[in-house]
């Protein structure tokens, strides 16, 4: 593991001294790789400093390690950075009952649970208070695991009685949907999860509107 070459631009400047990244901007923080590993652990502590810095813009990390978070927070982490979201990922129930446990219990401004690849059905129901976001896609690469959108479609109605945003983010490379298998290219994961118009806002009215 090593440090790109852009691991400061939150906070470098212009030669005028306003910062690159412009205020309101949404930094996208480890998505290549796991910002709780502990070959990050070096680092980290720099991290959270540009968090810190930049609390004019809002920091998402998505990990798979929540169980490292809570030894790897800032002393002055309180109940959270208003700034910084963090995501859990799930991928099956198994990962479900050992992760978000301890995920809904640490102490996060700002929560999602990301359910991609998804594996298996998933029953959050128990976990979505104080979650603002579900993402859900399906697995993509060679060998890629097959994504019922029956258990896409049975997590957005449990987001949506639950009033908790739902998107779904990507189909994944197979997918079924109504008994049948469809192999969907990469270039058109993106588009094709999202020509399916379900994703929810977190209205609670939604839900006796449309399912």
């Amino acid at each position: 593991v090593s440090l790109t070459r852009d691991y400061d631009l939150p906070v470098r400047r212009l030669r005028d001294g306003r910062y690159k990244i412009p205020s309101g901007e949404t930094v996208y923080t480890c998505f290549s790789s796991d910002f709780l590993l502990s070959d990050a652990d070096p680092w980290r502590a720099e991290c959270w400093r540009m968090m810190r810095e930049r609390g004019d813009c809002r920091f998402i990390f998505f990990t798979k390690r929540i169980d490292r978070l809570a030894g790897c927070l800032p002393d002055d982490w309180g109940d959270g950075y208003e700034n910084v979201t963090v995501g859990c990922t799930v991928e099956n129930s198994d990962m479900a009952a050992q992760r978000l446990p301890i995920f809904t219990a640490l102490p996060l401004r700002h929560r999602i649970i990301v359910a991609e690849p998804l594996l298996g059905p998933l029953e959050l129901m128990e976990y979505l208070g104080g979650v603002e976001e579900v993402i859900v896609g399906g697995e993509s690469g060679d060998g890629a695991r097959v994504c019922d959108y029956v258990w896409v479609l049975e997590l957005r109605r449990q987001c949506a009685e639950h009033g908790v945003a739902f998107t779904y983010h990507q189909t994944g490379a197979r997918l079924r949907k109504d008994g049948r298998l469809y192999s969907i290219p990469r270039a058109l994961q993106l588009s094709q999860a999202k020509r399916a118009g379900i994703d929810h806002d977190g209205q609670m009215k939604e839900y006796g509107e449309k399912q």
